[in-house]
């Protein structure tokens, strides 16, 4: 993977991806932490994903450990429990303040999760980012988006700082439907006050992109659908 970082990247110590279940946010978070280790980073992820059975970052426990990347997750065991337990390690986590750290958050239930420890991260450095694809119906609107974004914002107790639009439709995604979501997002952004930080493309696409307002992160897809592998 090329060394990539943009500003959004390194602001802070800790960045929080919520959202719809659904939109992308462990895609978007195994890029992330693995361009920031790429550039010399010393990272961590840590998948809290306790609602989808297909998309968990914990699959690619073994790339993780090639890399240097430290690695936790809540208990497999308890992944369909109304609040599964959360690994010890995700306190040392939050504590070293040598490690940029991405927290992959899944959907409501997830951010139920992350709202446990809200006293603890409103005193870090910390950025919460909510991923939009808007070709996901419940997210297709800016009403709907806004209001998804406001009530996660009332599940954790914590201010969404910024939106990543993760439009696509997995292998069908165009240049389009990436432009149809940063328009999309644009206006999100308007009506919420919450900046869009950036635009998210398969490699391939993000090549064939025009300029935007934002920077485009290009993305390698690793978190498949079983029945894709």
């Amino acid at each position: 993977m090329e060394k990539y970082l943009a500003p959004w990247m390194t602001a802070h110590r800790l960045t929080a991806l919520v959202g719809h279940a659904g939109t992308g946010k462990t895609e978007v978070a195994v890029n992330l932490v693995l361009a920031l280790a790429a550039a010399g980073e010393k990272t961590a992820l840590a998948d809290l994903d306790v609602v989808n059975p297909y998309f968990r970052s914990r699959e690619r426990r073994d790339m993780f450990r090639e890399r240097g990347i430290r690695f936790v997750s809540s208990s497999q065991s308890l992944v369909d429990a109304d609040l599964p337990a959360l690994p010890a390690e995700l306190n040392a986590l939050l504590e070293d303040q040598s490690l940029r750290s991405v927290l992959d958050i899944g959907g409501d239930s997830g951010a139920r999760v992350l709202s446990r420890y809200r006293h603890r991260l409103a005193g870090q450095d910390r950025q919460l980012l909510f991923v939009l694809n808007t070709r996901r119906p419940q997210v297709n609107t800016p009403e709907a988006a806004a209001w998804n974004i406001r009530r996660i914002e009332d599940i954790m107790g914590l201010p969404v700082d910024g939106i990543v639009n993760n439009t696509h439709l997995c292998g069908e995604t165009t240049a389009q439907d990436v432009l149809d979501g940063a328009e999309l997002a644009e206006t999100v952004s308007y009506m919420t006050g919450i900046p869009v930080v950036c635009h998210t493309a398969a490699r391939s696409i993000a090549e064939r992109l025009p300029e935007l307002a934002e920077p485009v992160f290009p993305i390698d897809i690793y978190m498949k659908k079983p029945w894709e592998r």
